[in-house]
């Protein structure tokens, strides 16, 4: 956090930590400067905390960069209780002590990767919102969602200060999306009107061959069994195939089966007629035989 503070010797400020000033130097030494900031406690400044023009060279002398009555921007480091300690270089906005899980953070978009986009959030190192944390859909590349200098916000899904990675999340800010329901159609009345008035099924008797059921044409087929009469099963399969234009080969078969019976029961009828006959012939050779010798005694 930045605050920029006009000094004023009459009224003084209070002092926090990370606030910026524009300060006068009151003193050198060879361990740093006094500023003036206009608050109550003296200000101080270490020479490790003095900025050189070469970011890379080293200072030596406080008087190489700094002279009485000059004035410089500083910032806060510590509010002690006798004196403040101040720096040249600007603090960051967050420190590691500072992240916090959950907390929200606002920053902009510094590099764009295949896996996710780095942020900008003024802390040492910049967040990584993963390309899974940019949205609650489906997030083809990251260039679909930001951009290279985009102003986002997010928020901090994990901190680790001994790896020095701050994880962040885009989609953990935004509502979910609302799942709607399936609406249930309802059917239409054309639809009932017509099954209320479907046509009655034709009954089988006065269907074609051809039309009824396969089932009913299977079981009139079936072999003859013990107890059933050609006769019968042969009536079975004419009234199932009546009109039929030529006869099925079962029923030629079953005709000249029954033909065959019929010769064997007329066979076995005059046999047995034949056998009755001798049988009675006999009888009445013995009977007249005996009522001879009966007369002759």
């Amino acid at each position: 956090m930045e605050s920029d503070v006009v000094v004023d010797e009459q009224k003084p400020i209070e002092v926090k930590p990370k606030m910026h000033f524009t300060g006068k130097v009151v003193k050198t030494s060879l361990a740093g400067a006094v500023i003036d900031i206009g608050a109550a406690q003296p200000a101080v400044i270490h020479i490790s905390q003095i900025a050189t023009p070469d970011p890379q060279a080293t200072l030596h002398r406080v008087e190489d960069v700094l002279q009485i009555g000059q004035e410089i921007e500083v910032w806060v480091r510590r509010v002690r209780e006798d004196h403040i300690e101040l720096t040249m270089f600007k603090p960051l906005d967050l420190e590691w002590r500072e992240i916090k899980k959950g907390m929200s953070v606002k920053g902009k978009v510094t590099r764009l990767e295949k896996f996710g986009a780095f942020v900008e959030i003024g802390a040492e190192r910049p967040g990584l919102v993963h390309i899974s944390e940019m949205a609650h859909g489906y997030v083809r590349q990251p260039s679909d969602v930001v951009k290279e200098g985009d102003e986002i916000e997010a928020e901090v899904l994990d901190v680790n200060r001994r790896k020095k990675q701050i994880k962040l999340s885009m989609k953990a800010l935004l509502p979910e999306p609302v799942k709607e329901e399936p609406k249930k159609e309802e059917p239409k009345r054309e639809e009932h009107h017509k099954e209320e008035h479907r046509p009655a099924p034709t009954p089988v008797s006065a269907q074609s061959p051809r039309e009824r059921p396969a089932n009913r044409r299977r079981k009139s087929r079936r072999p003859h069994r013990g107890g059933d009469e050609p006769g019968e099963l042969l009536l079975n399969i004419d009234e199932a195939g009546q009109n039929e234009s030529e006869p099925t080969v079962l029923g030629m078969a079953l005709m000249e089966a029954m033909e065959r019976a019929k010769v064997r029961r007329q066979q076995s009828q005059k046999a047995r007629k034949s056998s009755r006959g001798v049988s009675q012939e006999q009888e009445a050779l013995l009977t007249r035989t005996l009522q001879e010798k009966e007369r002759s005694s």
